[in-house]
């Protein structure tokens, strides 16, 4: 029983004497796809506003005045964990080092959480304030420089490092206080809008033939502040909350690479 679960190991991590990789002068090309696990960095930040009369938002509260105590939550609160997919182009220096433009989609379902308190002074009580945010979804394009470890035609362990741009899709918000009949439906909350994307990654390279490979890596991943949008939340004095959006994540990632 034992060998049999040796044998196929040893076959994954031992191959042919011209097994897939970098070689000086060759191109790849690579399938992604993997999660991106939110871990740092702000949806919205925090924010106190005074509302003189929530008659505005509902009639029945005509006279009430009140205070919106809004407070930061962060990506890895509002989103689950994303998918992301995408195309990988490489050139290969040698057998240790290669540079690569990548394309990667990045998307995660909207989600729903407690993102502050209205407190009304005539009622002694805070009510709660729930926001549901639209989904996330982002284009990325990158450049990066690998290097590879160990000895070539057999598993071998890398460190990368990129810089791009991300574009992310808009995103909406609806906020709702549903103990004083309060909905804000729809508010836009950011623009669709370029922002500069980082990151580095540690990896493995497995061989599977001469001319395909499988990777597995795992790194950290930033995206720099996005673009706010302003139209419905500045009338309540929210507009500082979306000044923000940056997003810190660990991408956990197994492609398939072709070599030729």
């Amino acid at each position: 029983m034992r060998t049999w679960l040796i044998l196929p190991f040893t076959a994954l991590i031992a191959t042919t004497a011209h097994a897939a990789g970098p070689e000086a002068g060759k191109w790849s090309v690579s399938l992604l796809g993997g999660i991106d696990v939110p871990v740092n960095g702000d949806v919205h930040g925090g924010a106190t506003a005074r509302v003189a009369d929530l008659g505005a938002l509902n009639p029945a509260l005509a006279g009430l005045p009140a205070e919106l105590r809004i407070r930061p939550r962060g990506h890895e609160r509002i989103y689950d964990n994303a998918l992301a997919y995408g195309l990988e182009v490489g050139y290969a220096f040698d057998d240790r080092r290669e540079i690569y433009g990548q394309v990667r989609q990045t998307r995660a379902d909207g989600g729903r959480a407690l993102v502050g308190y209205a407190f009304v002074p005539a009622l002694s009580a805070e009510l709660p304030i729930y926001g549901s945010f639209s989904e996330y979804e982002a284009l990325s394009a990158q450049v990066g420089y690998r290097y590879y470890f160990g000895t070539p035609d057999t598993a071998r362990p890398f460190i990368d490092g990129y810089l791009g741009a991300t574009r992310t899709h808009q995103i909406s918000a609806t906020f709702d206080i549903p103990a004083g009949g309060i909905s804000i439906p729809n508010a836009p909350f950011y623009e669709s809008g370029w922002a500069a994307t980082g990151g580095a990654n540690v990896g493995v390279i497995v061989p599977l033939g001469e001319t395909f490979s499988m990777t597995l890596s795992g790194g950290v991943r930033y995206v720099s502040n996005l673009t706010d949008d302003d139209s419905a939340l500045g009338g309540l004095e929210l507009s500082s909350i979306n000044d923000t959006g940056k997003r810190v994540s660990v991408p956990i990632t197994l492609s398939g690479r072709w070599d030729f």
